[in-house]
C-alpha cells in the first residue's frame, strides 16, 4: 500500500454535544508507531488509520497500535480531576502478503567472455527468488527482442547464460540482452534483468595498410633519403595499443633498392636507382606488414612507384 491509504477506522464516544464532543486522535505508541498515522473525520468524529511508511509482508506480518483519543476543547474546570480528559485504545493490523513477481538478486549484471570462446561456453549467471518467501522455483528466459542474432542463450533452470553462436568483437563489442525470470506455479509473475556482456578482444585480425600509395621519386635520389611514410590500420583493440612492423617482402621485385628504417614506416632508399638498370618507370615494391615480430600474420601491401628521369 502506498503511503496515505487508509486502512481502518476507530471510534469514541462522547456524551457532549456540539464542539465539546469535536475529539482529536493520535498515535502514541506501539510498535507500529512509525508506520502508521491517524487522521480525524469531522463528520463522523472518527479515527481514520492510513498508511505512513511503505508496508512488506516478508518482513513484518503485524503490527500493534496505542492511539489515544481526546477532546479539542478544555475540559471545564470544575470537572478537572473527577472525570478522565482522554483515552486509550490498543489496535492490532495484519499485513496481507500480495503475490510479487520474482526479484533478481542484482539490479543488472555486466560479464565478459573472449570473442573467441567457443559454443556453448558460459558467460555467467543471474539468480532471482520469489520475494513472498514461499521459494517458488523461477524458470529464466531471454528476451528474444534483446538478441535477435541468438547469440546467447540462459539455462531455465540455474540462470547460466551461455553462448549459442560465434561472436566477433569486431561487429560489436557490447551486447546488451534482457532475461527474464518467471514464477513456475504463476506464468504471469514475471520480471526483467538487464544483462550487459563485453566481449573482450583477441588477436584474430591482421593489420591493413591505410590507403593505396603512389609515390614519385627521382631516378638519382640519394640513399638513404625518405621518400614515403606509410601506416597501418588494424580492427582488433589491444590492451597495450597498437604497434605495427613492417619489412619488405622477400619475394619483391627491386627489393635491394629500399628499405623500411625504424619500424616506423618511414620508406627509404639505400641505393641511387640508375636508369641502366631499371627498365621500366612504373615500379610496383611489396610490403610486408606484422602486429609484432613475433605473430606469424602478415598483410602484404604493394606500392607504385614513378620514377622520374
Amino acid at each position: 500500500m502506498k503511503a496515505g491509504t487508509p486502512v481502518g477506522r476507530i471510534k469514541a464516544v462522547d456524551k457532549d454535544l456540539g464542539k465539546n464532543a469535536e475529539m482529536f486522535y493520535n498515535v502514541v505508541g506501539g510498535d507500529g508507531l512509525d508506520m502508521f498515522d491517524v487522521i480525524t473525520d469531522k463528520d463522523s468524529q472518527e479515527g481514520i488509520i492510513t498508511v505512513g511508511k511503505p508496508l512488506d509482508y516478508e518482513k513484518t506480518r503485524s503490527y500493534t497500535l496505542e492511539i489515544q483519543v481526546q477532546n479539542t476543547q478544555t475540559l471545564d474546570t470544575r470537572f478537572l480531576g473527577y472525570l478522565p480528559t482522554k483515552d486509550m485504545a490498543t489496535v492490532r493490523i495484519g499485513i496481507e502478503d500480495v503475490d510479487e513477481p520474482p526479484l533478481f538478486e542484482r539490479a543488472s549484471y555486466v560479464m565478459e567472455v573472449k570473442e573467441d570462446a567457443a559454443v556453448g561456453t558460459a558467460v555467467g549467471s543471474v539468480r532471482a527468488m520469489d520475494p513472498d518467501g514461499y521459494n517458488s522455483p523461477v524458470r529464466y528466459s531471454i528476451d528474444r527482442r534483446t538478441d535477435l542474432d541468438r547469440l546467447f542463450n540462459v539455462h531455465s533452470g540455474n540462470g547460466s547464460v551461455f553462448i549459442t553462436r560465434p561472436l566477433d568483437r569486431e561487429e560489436a563489442a557490447w551486447h546488451n540482452i534482457s532475461v527474464i525470470a518467471t514464477e513456475f506455479n504463476k506464468p504471469l509473475q514475471t520480471s526483467r534483468g538487464p544483462v550487459y556482456i563485453r566481449l573482450l578482444d583477441v588477436n584474430d585480425n591482421a593489420p591493413t595498410f591505410a590507403s593505396f600509395y603512389e609515390t614519385f621519386v627521382c631516378e638519382k635520389t640519394k640513399a638513404g633519403q625518405k621518400i614515403q611514410t606509410v601506416s597501418a590500420l588494424d580492427a582488433d583493440d589491444p590492451a597495450g595499443g597498437h604497434k605495427f612492423f613492417f619489412s619488405l617482402a622477400t619475394e619483391g621485385a627491386y627489393r635491394g633498392n629500399f628499405t623500411v628504417r625504424d619500424n616506423g614506416g618511414e620508406y627509404c632508399t639505400v641505393g641511387s636507382l640508375w636508369v641502366s638498370i631499371i627498365h621500366s618507370q612504373h615500379l610496383i615494391l611489396c610490403l610486408g606488414l606484422y602486429h609484432s615480430q613475433s605473430t606469424p600474420d602478415i598483410m602484404f601491401g604493394c606500392l607504385s612507384y614513378i620514377v622520374n628521369t
